[in-house]
């Protein structure tokens, strides 16, 4: 297992590296998010090559990781597209060493993600039990969600009525960041499609799950957007109202 931990790292920063060469060269935003979805898809392709396990169970598992890691980098490449430049980066695409690091934290992170699924590669396996069926279930609720939240979110924002206005439609009635819930339960689902063939290391795999719910909540997903919203219609009641009714994930 330990090997399959230092081969996932190795090559989620390499891919980093890659990508960054090609970012800072042309101090483009357009391939930031494009690397993150992709280097997903890449190592569980990758496990499933180096192992040689093709097994429902297996196969499955690297779907779950790959259909999602798709779904966002098509979603992500298709909206800077449109956008032409990711506002984040603004003052840091063009300082070599601020833009390096984003790079190096994103490494990390998606080998961190990714922490259930190495195990489990590295792991004997078992076969096909309800946790796994579990497991599916709750992945497959958290793409749909994510998907449709994305979907209706960029329709809103690219027309007229929404360009500058909060998203309130949809799922966004009922959640202010719908989409990550999403994101949430799709890797909560491969924790525990993951979990019960792990054995004591799903105490070291669960740092996967825990480790997407850090970052969403408390670090690049939640608190930016919430203060942009705050620093652009704090000030208007209605919003203030939207936030009362609306709840912040679920």
């Amino acid at each position: 297992m330990i090997d399959f931990l230092w081969t996932t790292l190795a090559v989620s920063m390499a891919v980093q590296a890659i990508f960054f060469a090609f970012a800072a060269g042309l101090k483009t935003d357009k391939v930031t998010d494009l690397s993150y979805g992709l280097t997903f898809v890449l190592l569980s392709a990758g496990l499933v090559w180096a192992t040689g396990r093709t097994a429902p169970p297996a196969s499955i598992l690297a779907l779950m990781v790959g259909a999602w890691g798709v779904r966002l980098a098509g979603y992500l490449l298709f909206r800077i597209l449109r956008m032409g430049r990711d506002k984040r980066f603004d003052g840091i695409r063009e300082r070599p060493v601020a833009f390096a690091k984003f790079w190096l934290l994103q490494g990390v992170a998606v080998w961190a993600i990714m922490l259930p699924v190495s195990l489990w590669f590295g792991a004997p396996g078992g076969g096909w039990g309800v946790e796994k069926s579990v497991g599916l279930v709750v992945w497959l609720a958290g793409l749909v969600i994510e998907t449709v939240a994305d979907a209706q979110k960029f329709r809103h924002k690219t027309s007229a009525a929404g360009r500058d206005r909060w998203t309130d439609v949809g799922l966004w009635r009922h959640a202010r960041h719908p989409n990550y819930f999403g994101e949430l339960l799709c890797w909560w689902g491969v924790f525990v499609f993951a979990a019960v063939d792990l054995g004591p290391w799903a105490l070291v795999g669960v740092a996967g799950p825990l480790t997407i719910t850090a970052l969403l909540l408390f670090v690049s997903g939640v608190p930016p957007l919430e203060q942009s919203a705050q620093r652009k219609w704090g000030a208007l009641p209605e919003y203030q109202a939207y936030r009362r009714r609306t709840r912040l994930l679920i």
